[in-house]
C-alpha cells in the first residue's frame, strides 16, 4: 500500500544499528587493545595499580575517537563508494542511513570523545584535536596522494600515545615508539586491503600504492611495514623491561604476520578477507592478553 510504502524509508534512513553497521563498530577491536597496553604499561609504572576509571575513560575515548572518524570518512567517500561494487551497498549509498544522522551520530562521538579528554586531564583536552585532525584528512588523502596509507597509519599512531596520556598526563617515548609500530602495522595491512579496489581505484581516480604502483609493489611494501612492525614491538619491549609474557606475544604475533603474508600473495587476493579481519584482529587481542599477563606476574594489582 502507498502508505505503508512511504514510511518504510522513513525507518531505514536512521537509528542506531545502521549508524554501528556503517561506523563498523567492531572493527575497534584492531586499535583498542594497543591503547590498554600503553595504559596499563603507564600504570605499572606509575604505582602497578590499575586504575579502573581511567580505563574506562580511556576506552570511551578511543571509541569515540575511531566512531567519529569511521562515520567521517563514510560521509566523504559516499560518492566514490557508490561508484564501487565492493562499497555500494554502504549505509550512506542505499538510504539506509542518512548524511544528516550519520552527521549527527559523528558529532555526538566527537562530543563524547572531547568530554572524555577533558575528564581525563589537561593534556589530554589540549591534544585532543590534534588527534582529530588527521581523521578528517584522512579520507581525503586518497584525492591528493598516492601515499594514503601513510596518514592512516599517522592516525592510528595517537592511539597508544594517547592511552600513556591519559594515565600520566606527560610525555613518554616509548609510548611513541608503541604508537609507531601500530600506526605502521595498521597502514601494512591497509595497503594489502587496497588491493582489491585496484581496478576501480585506476577507473574513477582514486589514489592509492597498489593503483599507481601495482598489487606486487603493495604487498612487498606491507611486508616491509610488518617487519618494521615487529622491530619497533622488539624496541618496545626493551624500553619497557618486559618479560617473558610480552616476549611470547611477539613470537605469536610474529606467527601471525608470516601466516597472514602467507596467504596474500601479488596473484592470489582470495584470502584477503581473512588476513584482513581475522588475523589482525587476532594480533591486537593476542599482544594485549600477553602484555595483561606479563604486567600481572611482574606485579600490577588489579584492586
Amino acid at each position: 500500500m502507498p502508505g505503508t510504502g512511504g514510511t518504510q524509508p522513513l525507518r531505514r534512513r536512521g537509528g542506531v544499528s545502521a549508524f554501528l553497521r556503517l561506523v563498523m563498530i567492531e572493527h575497534s577491536v584492531f586499535a583498542l587493545p594497543f591503547a590498554y597496553i600503553a595504559a596499563l604499561t603507564a600504570m605499572y609504572e606509575v604505582d602497578r595499580s590499575i586504575h579502573w576509571t581511567r580505563l574506562l575513560l580511556v576506552t570511551v575515548c578511543m571509541v569515540g575517537l575511531r566512531t567519529f572518524a569511521m562515520a567521517v570518512n563514510r560521509i566523504i567517500d559516499r560518492e566514490i563508494d557508490a561508484r564501487n561494487p565492493r562499497t555500494a551497498q554502504r549505509e550512506l549509498v542505499t538510504g539506509a542511513m542518512s548524511v544528516r544522522h550519520a552527521w549527527t551520530g559523528a558529532l555526538v562521538a566527537l562530543v563524547v570523545f572531547l568530554g572524555s579528554a577533558a575528564l581525563l586531564n589537561p593534556l589530554c583536552l589540549a591534544l585532543a584535536p590534534v588527534a582529530v585532525i588527521p581523521m578528517v584528512v584522512y579520507p581525503y588523502g586518497k584525492r591528493f596522494t598516492n601515499f594514503p596509507q601513510a596518514i592512516l597509519g599517522f592516525a592510528q599512531a595517537m592511539g597508544p600515545i594517547g592511552g600513556w596520556l591519559a594515565i600520566t598526563g606527560t610525555w613518554s617515548w616509548d609510548a611513541v615508539i608503541l604508537g609507531l609500530a601500530v600506526g605502521i602495522w595498521i597502514g601494512g595491512f591497509d595497503l594489502i586491503y587496497a588491493c582489491q579496489d585496484v581496478e576501480t581505484d585506476r577507473e574513477i581516480g582514486v589514489r592509492s600504492v597498489p593503483a599507481r604502483f601495482g598489487i606486487p609493489a603493495a604487498i612487498w611494501g606491507a611486508r616491509g611495514c610488518h617487519t618494521v612492525t615487529t622491530a619497533l614491538f622488539v624496541w618496545y619491549a626493551v624500553a619497557t623491561g618486559a618479560g617473558v609474557f610480552f616476549w611470547l606475544g611477539l613470537l605469536i604475533v610474529a606467527g601471525a604476520f608470516v601466516y597472514e603474508h602467507t596467504i596474500v600473495r601479488p596473484h592470489d587476493l582470495t584470502r584477503l578477507n581473512r588476513a584482513f579481519f581475522s588475523t589482525n584482529g587476532f594480533i591486537g587481542i593476542s599482544l594485549f592478553v600477553c602484555a595483561l599477563i606479563d604486567l600481572l606476574v611482574r606485579g600490577l594489582s588489579v584492586a
